[in-house]
């Protein structure tokens, strides 16, 4: 039943219709209706978006038994098995993949979430199948005792996270007696092995778990539609209504988790990547209490502030003439002057937050000196809140954080259906019905009482102190339970705080300026003549630049998007040239900061990013002053200069950042080794650290004007935009860099034009690379099992994306939940520039790489059959899913953009992409998808071209070993050096060409 007339808010530029209702059973539901889908599109009259759903189910982790540690989550992924309604095992999610959709679930600290979305054709039956999770799951014992494998294989893969590490070592130095306290993800130990020593059936607690805790009543249900509000509210009825109602209560766990034991300490401890952090956190009241009155907002954008006087600024920018130290020569003191860069990342906000606690945190990644002044560093951190609290409350502020926000909310751009249901569903218990929408979006009090009492919090006498780093190995002598983190904990005194304070640094940190990036002309331009252009065209041509535009005819919002790609032949030369360009990517966002933080804070967004070719610039947000930020980027790349202090500084993050990727999931190390075999031009990793510590503040500033010397731009303009906005806004560019008496770039040859190439497999060969994980205390393996298929082709494109969506549900069956292989298993396309075929991912403690190839093959093998027996009618359906995941519209300018963007960047400008495939999968016949798998899909087949990349972690070292010596089979390969294999191997063609050059 709908709900009185109770409005629910909305942004100005929502179209969506809303309705509340409470179902019999109290089950709270948002109806929405998106009318956009009813709207033509340049594809079809038939246009597509997603539907979604999402419930939210108020218990979580912390209401685990105590020696059930991940119960909760346990049965988040039970449910998800089948139900009394549909008992064939995982049918849900089959039919989730099946009909276009994705599904997923998570566990938090008071609630679950459970989410799918799919194709509207499919939409009813899945609500029903949805349902059935909080109606009448089955957890039969025999998926109960393989999903607790797969449970255990998801905390393994977080073992050696320091995010989950440090997230837990903070829970751990807490009261026992509270939640927050407990393990929440769960493993073999807490649901297997502990229960049974206590004669404890772990599928009986999860049932009792489920039937005491699962009630319609602190559930909330969001429905995302195409459908009007009176269809969708009939289905609802009709799913949910079953769903029993206990008139369960929420949980509240009321009281603080840290007593004055857990506060006032200060610990070291060492993580497993490279680097220093230091985590600063108070326990506050939680905002949500005073959602209209900022609190927490407020002080996180002057803490997290990143302008001129800002913390950040001061940390990262330090010039200290050091006093207090003396060195002592034959003759004479000497005072040195010593400049010191602290930190290279500082954030604050609300965080761990609950209805009855939360933290006030704030983290500073410091440098290598940085983690040398710890004391001075807290000491300025205290500085600046004491900074706060003489200048008091700012209205000005305020009022211009609400003026920032009241935009962004009512312009904000539409997102998947499937995140907007999350985001709703996550809030519904915890705000009132009207602001399910707009949350704390919008402050409507100023209340500096309010703001105060959080800040007077953020004293030194209710700190945690955490301080990361790898020089405290050795110096611990504790360890965190579930994931062995190694910490020592000192208590440390308020007034020893306030020492600190008088000797760290006396700096002129003072509040930000007034914001003059701002928006205020939020006008629309001339729809009618946008209205002509449906896809890119290629405004402008010139030696120097091509120039693409796309006005905005979908989403109307007064919000721009630029993309410049600076290709320079020189920036990718060599291993030192593409460090080289990474740190002078960096430097740039440095030297930026200062000044485009501002635009950042008032919703206009900026990146300068390095590239296989050289670097590119995007800018992205509010149009009304985008020209003015891309004039100041441009100019400070033409006037580049290295500051020798702040090349220092970003040289050390950037080797942290080499040196740290060993650490990386062997699944990313798989896939980034399949990409060094495949993608010529490309240097290896090791190589560039290698280089790296050699390279001085001399070495680039010879190499940036070299690097710049020859160049060419692609650019992509979008948005609310004219084309002579456009086009005046490129050739400024191009004024700056090719003209003048002293241009700062030439032209490039015709022969320097860059184009990205991809080796070409043999027909009929499978090749092995084998290699061990780079960190040997990672207890993962995994494999890439690539299958190269074709070159970019309307028609096979199609055929392979059809049988990609047929197999994919199937091959995780079979490989994670049937055979338990992994935690991380995926079967995706993978596309090379233009370069088309599929890979199964695939990341395991209990088999090795080589032992799971041989389940990858089997399963190919096994799926034949499928093909083979699949209906007429499931081909059709099958293919008219395919159809309507391509009708599926553009949700923003940004997803807009990088769909164009991907057809000029790999050069195949093939913007009418997604017609032409509709029409070839319109052709395709299922005897045509047959002999397509049998070609290049099959075991065996003569032309199929198969890459096995396996990493190898600690436990199948021996594997690796056998794997390395053994002979190989017949029309296998096995790859014992990359770049030998690669400058062996013929090249697939370029789309790119001679892209770019322009005959005059």
């Amino acid at each position: 039943m709908a709900v009185g007339k109770e409005e629910i808010l909305k942004a100005r530029t929502d179209n969506r219709e809303y309705r509340r209702i409470v179902l019999p059973n109290s089950l709270q539901v948002l109806l929405i209706s998106d009318p956009d889908t009813d709207k033509a599109t340049t594809l079809s009259s038939q246009t597509c978006f997603s539907c979604a759903a999402s419930m939210d189910v108020s218990v979580g982790s912390f209401s685990d038994p105590d020696g059930l540690e991940g119960l909760a989550h346990f049965l988040e992924h039970m449910l998800f098995y089948a139900s009394e309604k549909y008992p064939l095992e995982d049918s849900y999610s089959k039919y989730i993949t099946e009909h276009g959709g994705r599904t997923n679930a998570f566990t938090a600290t008071e609630h679950t979430n459970y989410y799918f979305d799919i194709n509207p054709d499919g939409f009813e039956e899945a609500l029903d199948r949805f349902a059935q999770f909080f109606i009448k799951p089955l957890m039969s014992a025999d998926a109960t005792t393989r999903e607790i494998k797969a449970v255990d294989s998801e905390n393994q893969k977080n073992l050696l996270s320091d995010g989950w590490r440090m997230n837990q070592l903070q829970k751990h130095l807490s009261a026992a007696n509270h939640p927050y306290h407990k393990f929440s993800t769960g493993n073999w130990d807490t649901l297997e092995v502990q229960p049974k020593a206590k004669g404890l059936d772990t599928r009986h607690e999860l049932i009792k778990f489920y039937e005491e805790y699962y009630s319609a009543n602190i559930m909330h249900l969001v429905i995302y539609g195409k459908e009007k509000l009176d269809k969708i509210q009939g289905l609802v009825e009709d799913k949910f209504k079953e769903i029993r109602n206990i008139d369960r209560s929420c949980l509240r766990f009321t009281g603080e988790p840290c007593t004055s034991e857990h506060l006032e300490i200060l610990v070291r401890t060492v993580p497993i990547k490279e680097g220093h952090k230091l985590r600063l956190a108070w326990p506050i009241t939680p905002e949500i209490h005073h959602y209209k009155e900022w609190p927490c907002r407020y002080l996180c954008h002057l803490i997290g502030h990143e302008g001129e006087g800002s913390l950040y600024y001061i940390l990262k920018t330090l010039d200290v003439v050091q006093t207090s130290k003396w060195r002592r020569c034959t003759y004479r003191r000497k005072i040195f002057s010593c400049k010191w860069r602290w930190a290279t990342g500082l954030s604050a906000g609300e965080s761990d937050s609950t209805l009855d606690f939360s933290f006030f945190k704030v983290v500073i990644d410091l440098t290598d000196a940085g983690q040398e002044h710890m004391q001075d560093i807290v000491g300025l951190l205290f500085k600046y809140i004491s900074l706060l609290q003489q200048s008091g409350v700012c209205k000005w502020i305020f009022d211009e954080l609400s003026a920032v926000c009241e935009t962004k909310f009512h312009y904000q751009d539409k997102i998947q259906p499937i995140s907007y249901v999350v985001n709703i569903s996550s809030n519904m218990q915890i705000y009132p019905p009207k602001d399910w929408l707009v949350r704390s979006s919008l402050p409507s009090n100023f209340s500096p009482a309010i703001i105060q009492m959080v800040l007077n919090k953020l004293s030194p006498n209710n700190v945690r102190i955490f301080w990361e780093s790898k020089k405290f190995e050795g110096d611990t002598n504790m360890f965190e339970p579930w994931y062995g983190t190694a910490y020592c904990m000192e208590k440390i005194t308020g007034s020893r705080i306030q020492e600190w304070i008088a000797s760290s640094p006396n700096e002129n940190l003072h509040l930000p300026a007034r914001n003059m990036f701002i928006p205020t002309d939020l006008s629309l331009k001339n729809e009618n003549e946008n209205e002509k252009v449906k896809i890119p065209v290629l405004l402008r041509k010139s030696p120097y630049a091509t120039l693409w535009y796309k006005p905005d005819t979908m989403f109307f919002t007064p919000k721009a998007y630029v993309k410049i790609d600076f290709n320079c032949p020189h920036a990718s030369c060599s291993p030192e040239a593409e460090v080289l360009t990474s740190i002078f990517t960096d430097l740039l966002m440095d030297y930026l900061n200062d000044y485009a933080y501002y635009a950042e804070v008032a919703g206009l967004y900026y990146g300068i990013n390095h590239t296989e070719s050289g670097f590119q610039v995007t800018l992205v947000g509010y149009n009304h002053k985008l020209r003015i930020l891309l004039e100041t980027v441009v100019e400070k790349i033409a006037s580049f200069k290295v500051k020798a202090d702040r090349f220092s500084v970003i040289k050390e993050m950037v080797t942290k950042q080499y040196q740290n990727y060993k650490f990386q999931q062997p699944y990313g190390q798989a896939m980034y080794y399949c990409s060094l075999i495949l993608q010529d031009q490309t240097w290896p990793l090791m190589e560039q650290l290698e280089v790296l510590p050699h390279l001085e503040v001399e070495d680039l500033a010879k190499f940036v004007p070299l690097m710049l010397s020859r160049a060419f731009l692609v650019c992509y303009t979008a948005g609310n935009l004219e084309s002579t906005e456009a086009e005046s806004m490129i050739l400024h560019v191009e004024d700056v860099f090719f003209k003048g008496s002293n241009p700062i770039c030439q032209p490039l040859f015709p022969s320097q034009h860059l184009t990205n190439r991809v080796v070409k497999l043999e027909k009929g060969k499978n090749f092995i690379y084998p290699v061990e994980g780079l960190n040997r205390s990672d207890k993962n393996s995994s494999l890439v099992h690539y299958i190269q298929v074709h070159r970019d082709d309307f028609t096979l494109n199609v055929k392979l994306e059809l049988f990609g969506l047929i197999a994919k549900q199937p091959a995780f069956h079979q490989l994670r939940s049937v055979e338990q292989l992994g935690y991380i298993t995926a079967l995706k396309p993978r596309n090379d520039y233009g370069i088309c075929g599929l890979q199964f991912i695939i990341q395991s403690t209990v088999k090795g790489p080589g032992h799971i190839d041989l389940r990858v093959e089997e399963f190919l093998k096994t799926f034949e059959s499928k093909l083979y027996e699949m209906t007429n009618d499931e081909f059709k359906s099958n293919v008219n899913t395919l159809i309507d995941m391509k009708l599926e519209k553009h949700k923003n300018l940004r997803e807009e953009a990088g769909f164009y963007w991907w057809e000029i960047s790999d050069g195949t400008l093939k913007f009418d992409r997604k017609e032409a495939e509709i029409a070839a999968l319109r052709q395709l016949t299922q005897q045509e998808l047959i002999e397509f798998y049998n070609e290049h899909i099959k075991v065996g087949a003569p032309r199929k071209r198969t890459l096995s990349v396996r990493v190898y972690g600690n436990p199948h070292s021996s594997e690796y070993a056998s794997d390395k010596s053994s002979p190989v089979q017949p029309c296998t390969v096995k790859i014992d050096d990359i770049f030998t294999f690669r400058r062996s191997q013929p090249l697939y063609a370029s789309f790119k060409g001679n892209f770019g050059h322009v005959k005059l």
